[in-house]
């Protein structure tokens, strides 16, 4: 009896739980799904990656074709979300990745057989040549120079040079003493400098070098003696000679012409 009783409860027990299955079950696929969660979700991951409502993601340029291999993740510090830290990490991975790219380039450049020249450096040909400008004080510093090779070559025509003007008079004074008065060999260079064609610039060069800005300017192995009154005051004194070889030497043989004459 009491077997038989158990067994109808079993049985009962089980049929109940097969019906709560059921049913259950039912209901699962008559109720609508709530996919808010799924749906959430997905947005977010989709913003995320899309960077939206963030700072986009920094994209990774391939040096060499210069296309976009990838994206430097916004989330440097991957800390769940993106604040001043990350911006900073991705500041400075900036910065690293366009030193990198320009070592890149120095390195390319070195290698190269044909490496160019700086822009500095290249000068036309031709007429493209002579159409660069070039600095005042380049042009300034090559006139110069261009002066005193003049002046340095025209030093070395005679150990005595007098630098004129044709007329005048202080120069005609000088040139009488120097060239009629005495006889000197070799004998002294004239320079008009109303006539040569850098005769202003040369007046200037001797100006800086000898301090002496006005002509006659007599100039003994590249040494100044002074201008028309200088010539004729050491002249009257009779130490003219004296002077001329204590800078010449044995350079130059100078002496009266009509001393012999004025003698006999």
């Amino acid at each position: 009896m009491v077997p038989r009783r158990v067994k109808t409860l079993f049985l009962l027990a089980l049929m109940f739980l097969i019906m709560m299955l059921i049913y259950s079950s039912h209901v699962k696929q008559t109720q609508p799904r709530d996919t808010r969660t799924l749906q959430d979700f997905y947005k977010k991951t989709k913003d995320a990656l899309d960077g939206k409502g963030r700072a986009a993601a920094q994209p990774v340029v391939d040096s060499a074709s210069g296309k976009a291999k990838g994206r430097i993740p916004v989330d440097k510090d991957a800390d769940g979300d993106v604040d001043e830290d990350d911006a900073k990490l991705a500041k400075e991975m900036a910065g690293r990745l366009k030193a990198a790219e320009q070592q890149a380039k120095d390195l390319a450049n070195a290698k190269s057989p044909n490496k160019p020249d700086p822009p500095s450096n290249v000068v036309g040909v031709g007429s493209a040549a002579g159409g660069q400008k070039k600095g005042p004080g380049a042009a300034d510093e090559e006139a110069t120079d261009e002066v005193t090779i003049e002046l340095n070559s025209i030093l070395k025509k005679s150990p005595v040079v007098i630098f004129s003007k044709s007329y005048c008079p202080f120069s005609k004074k000088a040139k009488g003493v120097l060239l009629e008065k005495y006889y000197i060999d070799p004998p002294p260079y004239v320079v008009e400098l109303d006539e040569h064609p850098n005769g202003a610039k040369l007046q200037a060069r001797l100006g800086e070098l000898t301090g002496r800005t006005t002509v006659p300017n007599v100039m003994v192995t590249g040494k100044s003696i002074g201008g028309g009154d200088d010539i004729a005051e050491l002249d009257n004194r009779k130490t003219l000679i004296d002077k001329v070889k204590s800078l010449a030497g044995k350079r130059v043989t100078m002496k009266e012409r009509f001393v012999e004459d004025a003698a006999s």
